[in-house]
Protein backbone atom coordinates (compact mmCIF):
# COMPACT_ATOMS: atom_id res chain seq x y z
CA UNK A 1 0.00 0.00 0.00
CA UNK A 2 1.49 3.43 -0.89
CA UNK A 3 1.35 6.49 1.31
CA UNK A 4 0.40 9.48 -0.19
CA UNK A 5 0.70 12.87 2.11
CA UNK A 6 1.21 16.02 2.01
CA UNK A 7 3.21 18.08 4.20
CA UNK A 8 2.82 21.76 3.02
CA UNK A 9 -0.46 23.85 2.29
CA UNK A 10 -1.87 23.90 -1.41
CA UNK A 11 -4.27 25.10 -3.23
CA UNK A 12 -6.93 22.12 -4.31
CA UNK A 13 -7.80 21.40 -7.91
CA UNK A 14 -10.58 23.96 -9.18
CA UNK A 15 -11.84 21.63 -11.55
CA UNK A 16 -11.91 18.59 -9.34
CA UNK A 17 -13.71 20.43 -6.80
CA UNK A 18 -16.41 21.65 -10.01
CA UNK A 19 -16.79 18.14 -10.91
CA UNK A 20 -17.14 16.96 -6.65
CA UNK A 21 -19.88 19.97 -6.49
CA UNK A 22 -21.77 18.83 -9.64
CA UNK A 23 -22.29 15.41 -8.13
CA UNK A 24 -23.27 16.81 -4.94
CA UNK A 25 -26.00 19.64 -5.97
CA UNK A 26 -28.36 17.48 -5.16
CA UNK A 27 -27.72 15.96 -2.26
CA UNK A 28 -29.41 17.28 0.95
CA UNK A 29 -27.92 18.99 4.08
CA UNK A 30 -24.75 18.90 1.49
CA UNK A 31 -22.07 22.05 2.23
CA UNK A 32 -18.55 22.97 1.37
CA UNK A 33 -15.78 24.35 3.56
CA UNK A 34 -11.92 24.73 3.20
CA UNK A 35 -10.24 22.60 5.34
CA UNK A 36 -7.20 20.27 5.05
CA UNK A 37 -5.60 22.04 2.61
CA UNK A 38 -8.30 21.62 0.05
CA UNK A 39 -12.04 22.09 -0.20
CA UNK A 40 -14.09 19.68 1.65
CA UNK A 41 -17.95 18.48 1.13
CA UNK A 42 -19.74 17.41 4.04
CA UNK A 43 -22.94 15.42 4.38
CA UNK A 44 -24.93 16.54 8.16
CA UNK A 45 -22.02 17.82 9.15
CA UNK A 46 -19.68 15.16 7.88
CA UNK A 47 -16.99 15.73 5.78
CA UNK A 48 -17.18 12.98 3.02
CA UNK A 49 -14.72 13.91 0.55
CA UNK A 50 -12.41 16.97 -0.35
CA UNK A 51 -10.55 17.99 -3.29
CA UNK A 52 -6.99 18.70 -3.04
CA UNK A 53 -4.24 19.84 -5.47
CA UNK A 54 -3.11 15.95 -6.04
CA UNK A 55 -6.49 14.28 -5.95
CA UNK A 56 -9.15 13.37 -3.04
CA UNK A 57 -9.20 12.92 1.12
CA UNK A 58 -12.18 10.40 0.97
CA UNK A 59 -13.90 9.08 3.85
CA UNK A 60 -14.73 5.69 4.36
CA UNK A 61 -16.40 2.97 6.59
CA UNK A 62 -13.34 1.72 8.88
CA UNK A 63 -14.25 -1.84 8.06
CA UNK A 64 -13.48 -1.30 4.03
CA UNK A 65 -10.54 0.09 4.77
CA UNK A 66 -7.76 -2.98 3.81
CA UNK A 67 -9.90 -3.45 0.32
CA UNK A 68 -10.11 0.40 -0.59
CA UNK A 69 -6.72 1.13 0.18
CA UNK A 70 -5.00 -1.91 -2.56
CA UNK A 71 -6.92 -0.06 -4.86
CA UNK A 72 -4.95 1.70 -7.95
CA UNK A 73 -4.07 4.71 -7.07
CA UNK A 74 -4.88 4.87 -3.33
CA UNK A 75 -2.44 5.01 -0.23
CA UNK A 76 -3.07 6.17 3.23
CA UNK A 77 -4.35 9.05 4.48
CA UNK A 78 -1.32 10.73 6.32
CA UNK A 79 -2.05 13.95 8.72
CA UNK A 80 0.02 15.26 11.12
CA UNK A 81 2.27 12.08 10.73
CA UNK A 82 -0.41 9.57 11.64
CA UNK A 83 -2.18 7.11 9.35
CA UNK A 84 -5.25 8.16 9.81
CA UNK A 85 -8.25 5.03 9.45
CA UNK A 86 -11.00 5.10 7.47
CA UNK A 87 -9.34 8.00 5.36
CA UNK A 88 -7.59 7.50 2.20
CA UNK A 89 -6.56 9.65 -0.33
CA UNK A 90 -6.91 8.71 -3.85
CA UNK A 91 -4.68 10.26 -6.42
CA UNK A 92 -5.70 12.33 -9.25
CA UNK A 93 -4.91 9.82 -11.73
CA UNK A 94 -7.65 7.49 -9.42
CA UNK A 95 -10.50 9.92 -10.15
CA UNK A 96 -9.59 11.49 -13.76
CA UNK A 97 -12.96 9.73 -15.30
CA UNK A 98 -15.85 11.02 -14.47
CA UNK A 99 -17.47 7.28 -13.52
CA UNK A 100 -14.37 6.58 -11.22
CA UNK A 101 -15.00 10.13 -9.34
CA UNK A 102 -18.92 9.55 -9.12
CA UNK A 103 -18.38 6.02 -7.57
CA UNK A 104 -15.88 7.24 -4.75
CA UNK A 105 -18.10 10.43 -3.76
CA UNK A 106 -20.77 8.37 -3.73
CA UNK A 107 -19.51 5.54 -1.57
CA UNK A 108 -18.34 8.64 0.59
CA UNK A 109 -21.94 9.91 0.53
CA UNK A 110 -23.56 6.94 1.38
CA UNK A 111 -21.06 6.63 4.43
CA UNK A 112 -21.67 10.12 5.95
CA UNK A 113 -25.02 9.38 5.47
CA UNK A 114 -24.90 6.62 7.98
CA UNK A 115 -23.31 9.11 10.80
CA UNK A 116 -25.44 11.30 13.04
CA UNK A 117 -26.09 14.48 11.92
CA UNK A 118 -23.88 17.03 13.70
CA UNK A 119 -26.19 19.33 15.94
CA UNK A 120 -24.99 22.58 13.59
CA UNK A 121 -23.24 21.58 10.17
CA UNK A 122 -20.62 23.73 9.06
CA UNK A 123 -20.37 25.07 5.95
CA UNK A 124 -21.73 26.93 2.89
CA UNK A 125 -24.75 24.76 1.26
CA UNK A 126 -22.80 23.34 -2.39
CA UNK A 127 -23.28 25.43 -5.17
CA UNK A 128 -23.28 28.69 -3.51
CA UNK A 129 -20.47 30.43 -3.27
CA UNK A 130 -20.45 33.43 -1.34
Amino acid sequence: MESIGHTAPMAYDEDLAERIRDLMAEEPGATEKRMFGGLAFLVGGHMAVAASQDGVLVRIDAEDYEWLSGEPHVGTAIMGGRTMRGWLRVAAEGVASDPALREWVGRCVDFARTLPPKQRAAGTPVGRRD
